[in-house]
């Protein structure tokens, strides 16, 4: 009777174990570009240009055919900041500007590298302070997130300031089995707004969009999947029954014996 009893408790167990159990995830839920056939797919999606906010750290560097002349310009202001490893540069202040030596505080919050640029360059070329100048700048805190459903959650530096959707998922780590890939949140801000774009994994449209391309501090979140819910769920509670079952069993074993 002991015995029949605790098979029938293990078979118990187990029916209930399968049962929560998450539904296996089909071979099409966890593979990219379901969608996509053979051939090529006309794009012109250009690298989005970062707009320069408040706090954000540059690196400008110039030069000219006049080295003494230009080595002014080539030494980090006083309210520069420095970054992991000692990386000095100029630091956007709270009101949106930066201390450039001899010219001056300089408005860079809402524009992007080029524009800036363009704006040092004639300072320098109206006030005679150099001929042909060459102005070089580079976002020194260019980096994206990438959190949910990733096998490492992180914040990704992007030195070279470009990197695509599907770079920094690799990054992170590809997509856990258990994560969206037909809703992929990208979080991003602009114009002093947050701006939520949904993106499918599976469509080509992704290779044609101008998110497929991030721009600094862009947020990309991996939503999981009814699997994920499900796994959690039945995490908290199956114990639980394992455990009264396997109680119920040793307590009738004493009452048999």
């Amino acid at each position: 009777m002991k015995l029949t009893f605790l098979r029938k408790s293990h078979l118990i167990v187990l029916c209930i174990v399968s049962w929560v159990l998450p539904s296996c995830v089909s071979t099409r839920q966890a593979t990219y570009f379901n969608g996509v056939n053979d051939g090529t797919i006309t794009t012109t999606i250009p690298v989005p240009q970062s707009v320069i906010h408040k706090n954000d750290l540059l690196s400008i560097s110039v030069t000219s055919l006049n080295a003494q002349a230009t080595e002014v310009f080539n030494t980090p202001n006083s309210a520069g900041a420095a970054t992991p490893g000692d990386v000095t540069g100029y630091l956007v202040n709270a009101d949106g500007s930066i201390q450039f030596p001899i010219l001056g505080s300089l408005k860079a919050e809402g524009l992007t590298k080029e524009q800036l640029k363009e704006t040092i360059t004639k300072k320098l070329v109206d006030r005679q302070l150099l001929t042909d100048p060459i102005v070089t700048i580079r976002l020194l805190n260019f980096r994206v997130t990438v959190l949910g459903e990733v096998k490492n959650p992180n914040v990704i530096p992007v030195p070279n300031e470009k990197i695509s959707l599907l770079e920094a998922i690799g990054l992170a780590g590809d997509l856990t089995i258990y994560g969206k890939r037909e809703n992929v949140l990208v979080i991003r801000e602009e114009n002093g707004q947050k701006i939520i774009k949904r993106i499918n994994l599976n469509s080509n449209e992704l290779l044609s969009s101008p998110y497929y391309y991030l721009k600094s501090d862009d947020v990309v979140y991996v939503e999981p999947n009814k699997s994920r819910v499900a796994s959690a769920r039945s995490s908290e509670w199956v114990p639980i029954v394992i455990s009264t079952l396997s109680f119920a069993a040793i307590i009738v074993d004493r009452v048999t014996r």
